[in-house]
C-alpha cells in the first residue's frame, strides 16, 4: 500500500498526534503487552496482502512506547535496556515487521544521546515526546560495503547544508516525521542530517519487495539538494573515534526482533501440532502431540529458545551495568561481545524454529491459508541485516586473543 505523496514525488508529512509519556519500566512492559495483543490479530493478513500498519503504528506512538529510551533528564521515561529489549521481543512476537519499523527510531535516539549537542537533544527529544517518529535513510545500494556512503552534505555560505544522495533499506522512513540521512560533509566527516517530512527535494518511495518483513516499507529515499538547517546536522561520525554503547544498543534491538520471531514460530508449532497435525502412521498414538519424536524436537526448540532469551536478557543487563559507570574501550567491548553472543543464538533459533515448524506440524502447515511461512521469511530476511559469522569471529577473537570488536552499529 503506497501513499499518494510517494506516487507523485511530492513528500507530505504524516499527521502527528499527541503521545502519552510512560512513567516506569513496569508500565512500558504492560503497555507493550496490550499493544502486542492488539497487533497480533491481523499480523498474518497484513503480511499476506502487504498492508502497511499505519493504524497500528499510530497506536504504538500514542501509547508512549516510542519515547521510552529518552533519558529522564530530558523528560523521558529513561527505562532500562533490559526493558527496551523485552518490549521489542514482545511486539515482534506479535508482528516483527511492525516491531522493526521503530528500530531505527530507537537507534537514532541512541545516536543523539551519544553525539548530539544539548540544544539538539532538547529539541529532538521533545519532538519525540510530542509524538514524532524518526525514520532511517542511512544505507545505500551499489557501495562496496554497508559503511561506505556516497551521499553528500554540502555547506552553503549561510551555514546551512544541502544534502543529496539515494538511500535504500530505509526502514521507518515512510511512516516518520523526521528523516535521518547519513552523508559525508565537505571535510570528509560523516554527519546525520535531520530532515522534516515535506522538505523540498525529499522523496520516499515504497518499493520494498523483500520476501520477509514485507510491511516495513524499507525502500528508497531520494535526496535531491535537500535544504537542512545547521542546527539539524549531528556530528554522528565522531562515534567511531571513541567508546560508546550506540552500536551494542542497536544490535540489542536487532537480537530482540529475532527472539520475537523465534518465540512466535515455536508457539505456532505447538499450537498447530496440538490442534491440527496428525501423528505418523508408525507412532502408534492417536494424537501428534503424543508422538515421541515430536515431543523431543519441541523440547529441543524450547531449550534453544530459552537459551537465546537468557543471553538476550543478560546482554541487556550488561549494557545497563556498563551504562551506570564510566565508559572506556574495555567496557564498550564487553557490551558489544555480550550482545554479539545473544545475537548469534537469536539468529540461530529464529531460523531453526521457523523451519522446524513445517517438519513437526506436517504437510497441512504449508497451506497458504495459515501463512505460517511468514515466520521463516521474516527470520531469513531480518537476520541478513548483519551476518552472524562475523559475530562468532568477534566473540572468539575477543576471548582467545583479547581483540576488541570494531566500532560501528553492526557489531
Amino acid at each position: 500500500m503506497t501513499s499518494s505523496p510517494t506516487d507523485t514525488g511530492q513528500d507530505i508529512a504524516p499527521a502527528r498526534y499527541p503521545a502519552h509519556v510512560i512513567s516506569s519500566d513496569a508500565e512500558a512492559i504492560q503497555v507493550a503487552r496490550a499493544f502486542a495483543e492488539h497487533a497480533a490479530k491481523d499480523a498474518a493478513l497484513r503480511d499476506r496482502k502487504r498492508l502497511l500498519p499505519w493504524a497500528e503504528l499510530e497506536r504504538f506512538t500514542a501509547s508512549g512506547l516510542g519515547s521510552i529510551s529518552i533519558p529522564k533528564v530530558y523528560g523521558g521515561p529513561g527505562v532500562s535496556n533490559a526493558t527496551i529489549a523485552e518490549v521489542f521481543r514482545i511486539i515482534c512476537t506479535a508482528d516483527p515487521a511492525l516491531g522493526q519499523i521503530p528500530q531505527n527510531h530507537f537507534g537514532v535516539i541512541s545516536v543523539l544521546i551519544h553525539a548530539a549537542d544539548e540544544d539538539q537533544k532538547r529539541r529532538l527529544f521533545q519532538s519525540v515526546l510530542d509524538g514524532a517518529r524518526i525514520g532511517n535513510a542511512g544505507p545505500e545500494r551499489g557501495t562496496r560495503h554497508t559503511l561506505e556512503i556516497n551521499a553528500r552534505a554540502i555547506r552553503k555560505g549561510d551555514g546551512s547544508y544541502r544534502v543529496s544522495g539515494a538511500k535504500f533499506y530505509s526502514t521507518g522512513a515512510l511512516f516518520a516525521h523526521w528523516i535521518t540521512a547519513k552523508a559525508v560533509d565537505d571535510d570528509g566527516n560523516v554527519v546525520m542530517a535531520f530532515i522534516p517530512r515535506g522538505t523540498s527535494g525529499l522523496r520516499i518511495i515504497d518499493d520494498w519487495s523483500g520476501i520477509g518483513q514485507r510491511t516495513t516499507a524499507s525502500g528508497t529515499v531520494l535526496l535531491n539538494d535537500v535544504p537542512v538547517a545547521a542546527e539539524n546536522i549531528v556530528q554522528s561520525g565522531q562515534l567511531a573515534g571513541r567508546p560508546s554503547l550506540q552500536g551494542s544498543f542497536s544490535q540489542l534491538i536487532q537480537a530482540a526482533i529475532d527472539a520475537g520471531i523465534a518465540h512466535a514460530a515455536v508457539a505456532d508449532t505447538i499450537d498447530f501440532v496440538r490442534q491440527r497435525s496428525r501423528p505418523w502412521a508408525d507412532a502408534a498414538v492417536n494424537e501428534a502431540r503424543l508422538e515421541p519424536y515430536i515431543i523431543a524436537e519441541v523440547g529441543k526448540l524450547k531449550l534453544e529458545l530459552h537459551a537465546a532469551e537468557a543471553l538476550l536478557d543478560r546482554a541487556a543487563r550488561t549494557l545497563d551495568a556498563i551504562n551506570a559507570g564510566p565508559l572506556d574501550d574495555d567496557a564498550a567491548a564487553r557490551a558489544s561481545i555480550a550482545v554479539a553472543e545473544a545475537k548469534v543464538l537469536t539468529t540461530e533459533i529464529a531460523l531453526l524454529a521457523s523451519e522446524k515448524l513445517f517438519e513437526l506440524a506436517g504437510s497441512r502447515a504449508t497451506l497458504a491459508e495459515f501463512n505460517l511461512d511468514r515466520h521463516w521469511r521474516n527470520a531469513r530476511t531480518h537476520t541478513l541485516h548483519d551476518p552472524v559469522r562475523w559475530k562468532v569471529h568477534a566473540v572468539g577473537h575477543y576471548h582467545l586473543n583479547g581483540v576488541r570488536p570494531a566500532r560501528h552499529s553492526w557489531i
